[in-house]
Order: structure tokens, then sequence, then C-alpha cells
């Protein structure tokens, strides 16, 4: 039996979930609360298997109830059911501890799933939460790549001297006579900008230095 525990501060939601999960064989609503002061004493009564916890309440955020719970409560499981889907939101739930996310327009079918899934110990986060998670990431990613990429700061000082001088068009014994360097050590360093900078030609390597705005057309 997955005893539950409704956390929001308006009746009807609360009265909706029950109802949805009424006739359950294997849920059981152990308790309710419509703000985190109530929530909080009663748990010194009462351990839940999983509770449904709304974001904002009257007297505590859910997150910080959230971190409460899970700091002294490190058995009891915290599935967040919210209007609200933002990055922000999502991602602070997360570190505070939840096990899973879902927003307010889901069906009965996936709150039983959400459940259940939580209560074995499991992540569930509906598919638009999902979603939101992977977009993210992948923005993230992206930024890091783009950062990894930034001449500044994957290039010593000299490499960025002569990327600047080899896309302005410089031969590589010009760019040793204007360096006090030979000619094999341009060629070195122009191996190690290309390496560093995944580039495959020297016309890449322009391209590289014009998006970059290391030289100006």
């Amino acid at each position: 039996m997955i005893n539950v525990f409704l956390v929001d501060d308006h009746t009807i939601v609360r009265d909706g979930i029950k109802a949805l999960l009424s006739g359950q064989d294997d849920i059981f609503i152990l308790g309710e609360a419509c703000n985190g002061r109530d929530l909080l004493s009663l748990l010194k009564s009462a351990k839940p298997d999983v509770i449904l916890l709304d974001i904002s309440l009257p007297d505590h955020s859910g997150i910080e109830l959230c971190e409460i719970i899970r700091r002294e409560y490190p058995g009891i499981h915290i599935l967040f059911l919210s209007m609200f889907n933002s990055e922000e939101y999502i991602f602070n739930a997360i570190k505070a501890g939840a096990q899973g996310y879902l927003t307010k327009n889901i069906s009965q079918s996936e709150l039983l799933e959400a459940i259940r899934t939580v209560s074995h110990g499991h992540e569930y986060f509906s598919e638009s939460i999902s979603n939101i998670i992977l977009k993210s990431y992948i923005k993230k990613a992206k930024d890091k790549e783009d950062e990894n990429l930034n001449p500044e700061n994957s290039l010593s000082k000299r490499e960025l001297e002569i990327l600047k001088l080899f896309a302005e068009g410089h031969s590589n014994p010009q760019i040793a006579e204007k360096l006090f360097i030979s000619t094999r050590t341009v060629e070195s360093h122009k191996n190690h900008i290309m390496q560093k900078l995944s580039l495959k030609s020297t016309v890449d390597l322009v391209k590289f230095a014009i998006k970059h705005q290391i030289i100006e057309l």
C-alpha cells in the first residue's frame, strides 16, 4: 500500500486529487494539508511514502518544504504537482531533492503512474517537464561548446597573434619575420591552432577568425 499525503492550499484541488485516487487498491490517502506548517506538524506522527506537493503555499514555498522533508525524513518521496512549468521552478525542485514533477493538467493514468514510480524510489517527470529539462540541457551544452571555442579561452597569446596574421593573409615566412621566429615554428603553431579549434583548412581558419571578430572585413 502506498500512503500518500496531499499538500495544496486549494480545497477543490485536493478534493479532485482524492477523487482521481479513489478506488485504487494500492494507494491510500493518509492525510492532507493546506499549508507547510500543518504538513510539518502532521509528519511528526504520520509518515507517508509519497507527498504530492504544490509549489506555491501560503506560509512556505514547496521548494523550502521539500528541502526540510528530504533532510528530516529522507525516506519520504516528494512529487511536485504544480501549475508552474518554468525551468527555474523545475530545476529548483530537483535541487531540493524532489523525485518527480508534474503539471496539474496531467491525466489520471499519468498521476497514478507517477505516484507508483516515485514510491519505488525512481524519478518521474511528465513529458512536458522532461522536454523542458532536455532543452535546457542541450542549450547549456551548446553554450559550453561555444565557450570552449572562444579563441581567448583555448589559444595562447602567441597563437592568437599568429591566427590573426594568418587570417589577414600573411604567409608563413612573413609571419616568421614579423614575430622573429622560424618558419617551422610558425607552421607548428598553425597546426596546434587548427587542432585546438577542430579546423581542417586555412579557409576554415579565416572563417573562424571572422566569426569571432579576430579580424574585420
